[in-house]
């Protein structure tokens, strides 16, 4: 919560000596207490008011109609899951926004995704939501569900308002500057060609596919340190440690995006005999992630360690084993295995990472009996100028960053869009994706000889790392089951964006969130 938002008061202080409209949350729990004590009818509202608006002036007015005392909750920051750069307004703003209003008693800041906890703590009489929460099966979170049995067992009851609704999100996306123009140009068109509806249907398609991942396995570690300046001898940076996180990352992180959307996901890794990481690595794996891993006593799992400044910024990387994971029996292991099971899978996903697990004679495997295969071949410091796309004789979508494309075509300051087509001319990839930052994403159709350019959708970037997995997971997913090409590509970057918006690989794309991302945008 941001210092400063809320008047700190212990309950009895609160009962007794009732604060500003604007509290802590015990204070507000402690005032309503104490109206319940008096006799009085305690009404409750929560939502995020990002941007306060005739609709929920309306909202608040009715709802006070409703009982003796009204009190708001809303969303804080940090638990606003809304889209790209929201909340617009702090939490601070958006709760002295609410207290201006005659008709409300008492706000708080919420530090939960949900108001199930202050429906708890502050047993309503009533629970008030708008109109626009009514039909169920808009309620993709399912919190609406839970809210109004929170309420029922608190002996209070849900009422829906029925005044004129408004949207936030739209007119924050208009008039503001949460999305720049390029954004707002490009959904205005993208919402002329597909509804909400069929945006829907299309991620109702992926749940019924299955789903092979095959790729390095990878242990991120982030050390946090705090600078204390050059040592004194030498020109050297020396920092103080705090503390450190690990995360799975590699294939484990791209098994875990897609296990949000598809039926069932293989992930299919080399590990090292020696400091494998094998029970971390299960413990983060999504439930309908099944590992199929392969181990090399000789060898260690691969760890990426990074240093990370008090701005954030990484200082430098150390790698820790992955070398050698596959020897010649591993190999042939893998090969029977693939010619066994490759054909059931309705998609196979490759983020090649380039250290060392895929060899040739899997590729080839790969590229032979793949009914459709999706391929990213990265570029690290690991493998810089060994490691290119044009490894694989055969790809149906490949994902490639800027660089990695012209690395693979030896074409420095061509033409993109050309370059794209003759690489996915040469695998015969029907879709070549390239992501490009802050320029958004190209996605060359070859049927069409057309190319989709969808601008990047979130401008606050926490940390890149992975926002490419999360891309080819969404965009190669989305493509193997047929959706068309602009729709992948624009799939594809909401996962991007929501990827970049946490460090590293800290949480999977999560599929509830990734719809209200979607709704959002598409206001």
């Amino acid at each position: 919560m941001a210092k400063g938002s809320v008047v700190k008061l212990n309950p009895q202080e609160a009962a007794e000596n009732p604060p500003g409209k604007l509290m802590s949350l015990p204070a507000l729990t402690a005032f309503a207490a104490d109206c319940r004590r008096r006799g009085e009818r305690v009404v409750l509202c929560h939502g995020t008011y990002d941007l306060m608006h005739i609709g929920h002036i309306k909202h608040l007015q009715a709802a006070r109609k409703l009982g003796d005392r009204l009190l708001v909750t809303l969303t804080a920051d940090a638990f606003v899951n809304k889209g790209p750069d929201r909340p617009v307004f702090t939490e601070t703003l958006r709760g002295e926004s609410i207290a201006a209003l005659d008709c409300v008693d008492g706000v708080a800041i919420n530090a939960a995704e949900t108001a199930i906890d202050v429906i708890e703590a502050l047993r309503p009489h009533v629970y008030v939501k708008g109109s626009d929460y009514i039909r169920t099966q808009d309620d993709v979170t399912g919190n609406i569900r839970r809210e109004q049995a929170a309420v029922e067992s608190v002996g209070g009851r849900i009422h829906f308002t029925q005044e004129a609704t408004f949207s936030s999100s739209n007119l924050l996306n208009e008039h503001f500057s949460a999305l720049d123009d390029e954004v707002r140009d490009f959904l205005r068109g993208f919402r002329q060609r597909h509804d909400g509806e069929s945006l829907k249907l299309c991620l109702d398609r992926l749940a019924g596919l299955e789903v092979l991942v095959l790729g390095d396995i990878i242990i991120d570690e982030y050390h946090y340190t705090r600078p204390l300046g050059q040592t004194g001898k030498g020109n050297v940076l020396a920092v103080q440690y705090e503390s450190q996180e690990r995360f799975a990352g590699g294939a484990i992180a791209v098994a875990n995006h897609i296990a949000g959307f598809a039926r069932k996901v293989t992930l299919l890794g080399g590990l090292g005999g020696q400091a494998s990481h094998e029970d971390f690595i299960r413990e983060h794996l999504r439930d309908n992630v099944q590992p199929r891993f392969f181990t090399n006593d000789r060898a260690h799992t691969l760890v990426k360690r990074r240093y990370i400044g008090d701005d954030a910024g990484k200082l430098f990387e150390v790698y820790f084993g992955g070398e050698a994971l596959t020897s010649l029996q591993i190999e042939h292991d893998i090969r029977h295995w693939l010619d066994s099971h490759l054909e059931r899978f309705d998609a196979v996903i490759v983020p090649d990472f380039g250290n060392g697990f895929i060899t040739e004679g899997m590729v080839d495997s790969l590229a032979g009996g793949a009914r459709f295969l999706a391929v990213n071949t990265q570029v690290n410091s690991g493998n810089r100028g060994y490691h290119v796309i044009t490894r694989y004789p055969r790809a149906d979508f490949v994902s490639l960053n800027e660089p990695e494309l012209r690395m693979a075509a030896g074409n420095r300051q061509g033409d993109i869009e050309s370059i794209a087509r003759d690489i996915a001319g040469r695998l015969g990839a029907a879709h070549l994706a390239v992501t490009r930052g802050t320029r958004g994403v190209l996605m060359q159709e070859r049927a069409i000889d057309a190319s989709h350019a969808i601008p990047a959708l979130s401008g606050r970037v926490v940390d890149r790392i992975g926002a490419g997995d999360a891309f080819l997971s969404l965009a190669g997913l989305c493509l193997s089951a047929g959706i068309p090409a602009d729709i992948a590509a624009f799939f594809g970057s909401i996962a991007g964006a929501m990827n970049v918006q946490t460090v590293c690989n800290r949480e999977p794309v999560d599929p509830v969130q990734f719809q209200k991302y979607l709704t959002t945008l598409l206001k």
